[in-house]
């Protein structure tokens, strides 16, 4: 059972890493998009894609894991690296939404 519970915390660790790595990507873009340099945008929003996306694949190995049966203890942890990673997720869509908006209003 102790095994159970250090997997379950090391993949929470895993999904809030890759998530904050994604977070730090955004506000990396953001701040590209303020100068107006949308190729560094579109290069931080890709980065960020592929850590959130690492953070996903965490999360739903776990999840398809419990799913199959095998047993999976509650962790505080995991249920934060879900939050985050939900969180995260929405900043990353709504920052691509903006991208475009941004773009055709720099260009008048």
């Amino acid at each position: 059972m102790a095994d159970a519970t250090v997997d379950i915390n090391m993949v929470a660790m895993e999904v809030i890493l890759n998530a904050g790595d994604g977070r730090a990507c955004i506000d990396q873009a953001l701040e590209s998009m303020a100068q107006l340099d949308f190729d560094a945008v579109e290069a931080h929003l890709a980065e960020a894609e592929t850590k959130i996306q690492k953070a996903h694949n965490a999360q739903t190995d776990t999840i398809q894991r419990q799913a199959a049966g095998e047993d999976v203890e509650y962790s505080l942890l995991f249920t934060h690296a879900q939050d985050t990673l939900m969180t995260i997720s929405a900043e990353l869509h709504m920052t691509q939404k903006m991208l475009p908006v941004v773009r055709a209003l720099a260009g008048k």
